[in-house]
């Protein structure tokens, strides 16, 4: 074993080492990086290896980070967090709440289903994570523990609901996975609508199934009140102004009327504006909005600066060539590759975010992947439509990461607004179910290439 390889396999140890330490996880990117860039350039010279390290490694970080600053692709990610941000202080989901409760009253488990349905519309419309689960969990809970459902069910659906933002667009992980496999965001943004709608549909079918097999799980509520045209009017009234939004966003995308970058600065526009229509547009809104854009802007940005920090030192050891050579030679065939990544990304949603998924391993899985003989078949217009559908099932592998113990980010949100006497057990044990899900959507995708390849096929002609 070379020198390379232990510095390698040092670098990782140690960066799961200190993912336990409680340190922002930007510096501890970029503080392994400069830690074996020196250890590199010891080795050289005081045991006669050669790392291919010195000090002037660190310097190219600085042309890295220009690169990522210079990008007008990444413009779009202030300007969706700002759009979701604003929605979020819109009131909008409010009122879809008091309207779809109205419309699936009747239904056994119409309130879960209510919840799933508001967490699609807040997932085409915010995307963040954090905002949608609070928001849910503070409208549903109280009135599903009045309504007497049973505790985890509840909690679980809450929970995986509020997910959907990651992978429904417009999705700020879209947005950087394209940016880090040089992919069209507009072609990501479309393979991803029906995975995520099915994923959606998934979980309605499961509430419908379950909550039909075992009544006492969600109770029918006492005086529900039949469905009328009035009740359907007021549903239309509270979903069509952000569905007019979405469709305006995402619809100049895959017309080709406007880049990612472009339509997510019109969706800031129009979500500050239905703000403004609801009357919630005041000058405390819009500070507390540009405080908290601002804040997961620079939070996703310190990442992207420790993860190129860490990537390049790691790549200049040689840690890319060394895991290609290590998936090539397993002797599992290329679905088999395939597979064993998308379980080996599964493992590290356990305890990694999504982002320093999608910043450190997925660039070093592109060229085995791009190596790998998958008869993967799509619109000419796509430049690699494999590598779409690759992305797609990484995307949706990384939506049990906000589900899983122990650092499952779903998992503590919920349990910040849920009453004292809900214990995180009752939410480990609820969201299990949505895990199993959204391991069979995984699964469709893997033998149904087409739920990703139709849309982009059928925009380009």
């Amino acid at each position: 074993m070379d020198a390379n390889t232990i510095l390698v396999m040092a670098m990782f140890i140690t960066f799961i080492l200190l993912l336990f330490t409680g340190f922002p996880i930007a510096w501890v990117l970029g503080g392994i990086g400069v830690l074996f860039a020196f250890v590199g350039q010891f080795s050289d010279i005081y045991f006669g290896t050669w790392t291919g390290l010195d000090y002037t490694t660190l310097g190219l970080v600085v042309n890295r980070i220009w690169d990522i600053m210079d990008n007008w692709i990444l413009v779009a990610l202030p300007m969706f967090i700002f759009m979701g941000v604003m929605l979020d202080k819109s009131n909008i989901a409010e009122k879809l709440m008091q309207s779809m409760q109205e419309l699936f009253g009747q239904v056994r488990g119409g309130l879960a289903i209510t919840v799933t349905a508001i967490g699609i519309i807040l997932a085409a419309s915010t995307g963040i994570i954090g905002a949608s689960v609070v928001l849910l969990a503070m409208m549903s809970l109280p009135a599903m523990r009045d309504q007497k459902y049973n505790q985890p069910f509840a909690l679980g659906t809450v929970a995986a609901a509020g997910t959907l933002g990651i992978l429904i667009p417009p999705s700020i992980m879209l947005v950087i996975m394209a940016d880090q496999l040089a992919l069209s965001v507009g072609d990501l943004f479309m393979a991803a609508v029906f995975p995520g709608l099915l994923l959606g549909f998934l979980y309605m079918a499961y509430i419908l199934i379950s909550s039909w097999f075992r009544p006492d799980q969600a109770p029918l509520p006492q005086h529900a009140a039949p469905v009328s045209f009035a009740v359907v009017l007021k549903v239309l009234k509270a979903t069509l102004p952000t569905i007019l939004l979405i469709v305006i966003v995402l619809g100049s995308i895959f017309a080709g009327y406007a880049t990612p970058t472009e339509a997510s600065g019109v969706g800031a526009l129009g979500a500050t504006l239905l703000a403004a229509f609801n009357r919630q547009l005041n000058w405390e809104v819009i500070k507390d909005v540009v405080a908290k854009t601002t804040n997961t802007t620079a939070y996703i940005f310190a990442i992207f600066i420790g993860a190129t920090c860490f990537s390049l030192v790691l790549r200049e050891l040689g840690g890319d060539q060394l895991i290609e050579s290590f998936l090539t030679g397993m002797p599992f065939g290329d679905y088999g590759i395939v597979l064993f990544i998308l379980a080996v990304i599964f493992f590290l949603g356990f305890f990694l975010d999504w982002i320093e998924i999608t910043l450190i391993v997925l660039p070093l899985l592109a060229p085995v992947v791009n190596a790998l003989d998958l008869n993967i078949t799509g619109p000419d217009a796509i430049d690699n439509v494999k590598m779409v559908w690759f992305v797609m099932l990484v995307a949706m592998t990384l939506q049990t990461s906000f589900l899983t113990p122990p650092v499952g980010f779903a998992l503590f949100y919920l349990k910040g607004v849920c009453p004292p006497d809900v214990k995180i057990t009752d939410i480990y044990r609820g969201v299990l179910p949505f895990i199993v899900l959204q391991l069979l959507a995984l699964l469709t995708l893997i033998v149904f290439p087409v739920i990703v390849t139709w849309l982009p096929a059928v925009a380009y002609g």
